[in-house]
């Protein structure tokens, strides 16, 4: 059988792998009484529920040294800390892996809506993609020196799911990540049984971004995961310094908020939403709407029924995504720039 491998924690911070893999070794994963039977899969599962031990313990996104572990593959065995971890982790590992599912949470900052995200492109991410069995997929190759993209280009299927955000255990992202990784399993036969599949999934190759037009103090009115009609207010923007002087920030057209701002501050064109522009299938994607407009995703509220594949409604969303990925226009987070400050990422260093 294949080779899978689980990873949570390259960053730190990002709580919610730590915890789904956590639950995954347990002893009552697939029922009362019921683990994970080594003899009765069919191939070999490796799980790494910590992987950035130096970040987790510092409840910091970076290796010690202040560097990324997520854009240091595939590493080198004689440069900086964190490119000998990178270098280790992909030798002893990743290599020889058939594919590789990596959770995550969103930066400091903001929070993401469940979702996965794989180059739709590579054959044997888009079947492990499609297998996670949640609506959102986002079609990228993913940032240079990330796992997921040196996966790739050594011909390992490999996605990345996001849920929630940093230094918090949020438990409808925790659920959603188990229920995918377990889908996975089924859907390569390591383990036995069926996978559960959605009604539909939107496969977006570009989004639209929110930004505020003013400086000041943020108040968001949609949580990600909202399906938003254009012209919704989404956020309001005040200053102290203008009392009653509000400003309301508006959806600049229909569509699914997948990440919002967290960070109360912000200035003109600081970016508070991240929305996938969706155009059609919009009556299958608003039977999942909960009372609040919020999407339900799958294995949030239990494994949806029964379905074939070729049931599942495929909904794209074309477009690019601006500055070459989903992430690209959040730009720097604070940690980012405290690190830079601190002399712990001086590229003469590296």
């Amino acid at each position: 059988g294949p080779v899978v491998t689980i990873l949570g924690a390259l960053h730190g911070n990002e709580l919610v792998g730590p915890l789904a893999l956590t639950y995954l070794c347990g002893p009552n994963i697939l029922g009362e009484d019921k683990a994970i039977d080594p003899a009765a899969m069919a191939g070999t599962l490796r799980i790494v529920p910590v992987v950035n031990l130096p970040g987790y313990r510092r409840q910091s996104r970076y290796m010690a040294d202040g560097r990324d572990l997520n854009r240091s593959f595939p590493g080198k065995p004689d440069s900086n800390t964190t490119s000998r971890v990178a270098h280790r982790l992909w030798n002893k590992v990743i290599s020889g892996s058939d594919h590789v599912i990596d959770l995550h949470t969103a930066a400091v900052g903001r929070t993401n809506m469940p979702q996965i995200r794989a180059n739709l492109a590579h054959r044997a991410s888009n079947r492990i993609a499609r297998a996670f069995g949640i609506e959102a997929i986002l079609d990228n190759e993913g940032p240079k020196g990330s796992l997921r993209r040196m996966a790739n280009d050594s011909g390992i299927g490999a996605i990345t799911y996001e849920g929630g955000g940093p230094n918090e255990a949020d438990p409808e992202s925790v659920q959603v990540a188990i229920y995918g990784v377990l889908n996975v399993l089924r859907s390569l036969k390591v383990l036995p049984g069926y996978p559960s599949r959605p009604r539909f999934r939107i496969l977006a190759s570009g989004s639209v971004w929110i930004r505020s037009d003013q400086g000041g103090l943020l108040d968001v009115l949609t949580p990600a995961g909202s399906f938003v009609e254009k012209g919704e207010t989404v956020a309001t923007v005040t200053d102290p310094e203008r009392p009653g002087d509000g400003y309301d920030v508006l959806a600049p057209t229909r569509g699914l908020l997948i990440s919002t701002a967290t960070h109360p501050f912000v200035n003109a064109g600081t970016p508070i939403g991240h929305l996938l522009p969706v155009t059609r299938g919009v009556k299958t994607l608003r039977k999942r709407l909960d009372p609040e407009g919020c999407l339900v995703t799958s294995g949030s509220d239990g494994d949806p029924p029964w379905r074939e594949d070729e049931d599942v409604e495929d909904i794209s969303v074309l477009g690019e995504w601006s500055g070459g990925s989903p992430d690209a226009e959040w730009g720097r987070n604070d940690d980012d720039i405290a690190d830079d400050e601190a002399g712990e990422a001086d590229p003469r260093w590296s």
